[in-house]
């Protein structure tokens, strides 16, 4: 995957309308869009030398997480320390924090992500079933289930993140993205989502996958 690539790919990410009850925060309508676009560019080139095997497929963005960052499963407080023990974030890499960051709390859900991976010493593509900010309408602050309408509109971009890093394995993290990529045609792997307790849950079955040969060279 070439850096016009990633770029391509991220403009065309932008270039998707938003509409009520659904943001995209990557278009060209903010000063802010233009640092969550940079950032995404910068973690997909950072994953490009990888060369992950899995994607995990995650639900949407939370409002506090990648809707702020640009980067699935992160948030704020990511971008302000070291790298991580997978080697990702950090200084010097060019990843920036929008203004409005400032009075957002910091998305749980991404910490145990990250947690769990670094346990596990496994690094996989993080992706999203709807890869835009669904919320409750009239409170941008929330977060809301995509529809299956929401979900399909955001299928070629996971499809296309296959093809782009030669996945060999999708897994579903919960119920939305397995039904979207059954939806595709695709009989996947799932494992629990982390967020509302699910951490145990989430690291066993990234576990039991691992174990299975999952991931393998």
């Amino acid at each position: 995957m070439t850096e016009s690539l990633v770029s391509a790919f991220v403009e065309r990410l932008a270039a998707a309308p938003s509409a009520p009850g659904r943001t995209n925060f990557f278009d060209h309508t903010t000063p802010e869009d233009g640092v969550r676009r940079r950032n995404l560019e910068i973690y997909l080139r950072e994953m490009l030398d990888r060369r992950p095997k899995v994607l995990l497929l995650g639900e949407a963005p939370g409002f506090r997480g990648m809707r702020i960052t640009g980067v699935p499963f992160t948030n704020r407080t990511m971008f302000a320390g070291p790298a991580n023990s997978l080697g990702l974030f950090g200084p010097g890499k060019g990843y920036e924090l929008p203004a409005e960051a400032g009075d957002v709390a910091a998305e749980p859900t991404a910490t145990v992500m990250w947690d769990v991976l670094a346990e596990l010493q496994f690094l996989p593509l993080l992706w999203s079933a709807c890869p835009w900010h669904t919320y409750v309408p009239g409170r941008p602050r929330s977060n809301r289930t995509p529809t299956a309408l929401e979900a399909g509109l955001g299928t070629p971009f996971w499809q296309e993140l296959t093809e782009l890093f030669h996945i060999d394995t999708i897994v579903a993290v919960g119920n939305v993205a397995q039904r979207s990529l059954a939806r595709s045609g695709l009989d996947v792997p799932k494992v629990r989502h982390p967020a509302h307790g699910g951490r145990a849950g989430f690291k066993q079955g990234l576990e039991e996958l691992l174990l299975s040969g999952t991931g393998s060279d």
